[in-house]
């Protein structure tokens, strides 16, 4: 039976406001020119979804909005982008997360409003979209607290259903680090950045990280690992690959890891070797670093298949 999606994406929104320019805030009302200003599709699960929509695949995603501005925006901004957007619930309450990013080349200063983001609960998602799709993906589970308890809940149920799961937990803000003792053994793949990686593994090396990590499981588990301008480190079982980044000229790093994920789980569903799935997605996270924003240069399927 085809399904309507080929990935169900749950995770956070929020819009991005990106300046650009190399300076560096200061208070006392000092007032300081910089070189762009950009709003666009914001949060790692919202750029994971746009980059798999990109790639060719159908998407669907789950997450809470405000009923204002940047609610609206967000939700007709991944609709132009072809994801269903049935699974996003509209509180008349809350507002929509925002954040805003000071972008001076490959470094970033980060401020988020959560907003909304912590407020998505069970309660507010539509199980029957799992029975539309065949894999479902997880991201900022640090930052979706009002989900967060029931995570464990959500990839047990997709796991009923026959579905593959993964999860990026991005960086917890309350830097407690939760080992995901309950979540870990549920999921198919695993894409944490290397702070990330160390944090939850509480150890200082990535060697030692992915061997603790796929130790402990009773089930294989994909540990892709994000290394930034040196391209990343997978691990499945006794096999471990390393892959360099794709020279790029960088205009903005925001969203790079998470177009990178969409690459992956792109050559994962196609059940790619992991070798290839590792090359591709470097190289849909080298291309998004094109052009301000997460979304603004995502490769197309054709596109990122050139440069492998």
């Amino acid at each position: 039976m085809p399904h309507d999606f080929d990935v169900l994406v749950v995770g956070e929104l929020n819009a991005d406001l990106i300046l650009r320019g190399d300076v560096t805030p200061a208070f006392g009302q000092v007032e300081k020119l910089i070189d762009d200003a950009t709003l666009t599709i914001g949060s790692s699960s919202a750029i994971c979804a746009c980059g798999l929509a990109r790639l060719g695949l159908k998407v669907g995603f789950a997450g809470k909005v405000g009923n204002d501005l940047f609610g609206h925006f967000m939700r007709e901004a991944l609709a132009a982008h072809g994801i269903g957007t049935t699974g996003i619930r509209v509180d008349p309450v809350l507002k929509t997360g925002l954040t805003v990013i000071l972008s001076r080349g490959e470094d970033r200063a980060i401020l988020t409003y959560s907003g909304s983001i912590a407020a998505l609960r069970w309660a507010d998602l539509d199980l029957s979209l799992l029975n539309q799709t065949r894999h479902l993906h997880l991201g900022s589970y640090y930052l979706l607290d009002g989900l967060r308890p029931e995570v464990p809940r959500l990839f047990g149920e997709a796991r009923a259903r026959g579905l593959t799961v993964s999860l990026d937990t991005n960086y917890d803000p309350a830097e407690k680090w939760d080992r995901l003792t309950e979540v870990l053994p549920q999921i198919d793949i695993f894409l944490p950045n290397k702070t990330e990686l160390l944090a939850v593994a509480r150890r200082s090396d990535v060697e030692s990280a992915l061997a603790a990590l796929v130790a402990a499981l009773d089930r294989r588990l994909v540990v892709a690992v994000k290394l930034g301008e040196r391209g990343a480190i997978a691990r499945y079982g006794h096999q471990q690959i390393q892959t360099e980044s794709l020279p790029v000229k960088v205009v903005d790093t925001t969203g790079a890891g998470d177009s990178f994920d969409a690459g992956f789980i792109f050559g994962f569903l196609n059940r790619w070797e992991l070798s290839k799935t590792l090359r591709f997605a470097c190289i849909c996270g080298s291309l998004s670093t094109r052009a301000a924003g997460g979304t603004g240069a995502q490769a197309t399927l054709e596109e990122a298949l050139a440069y492998m």
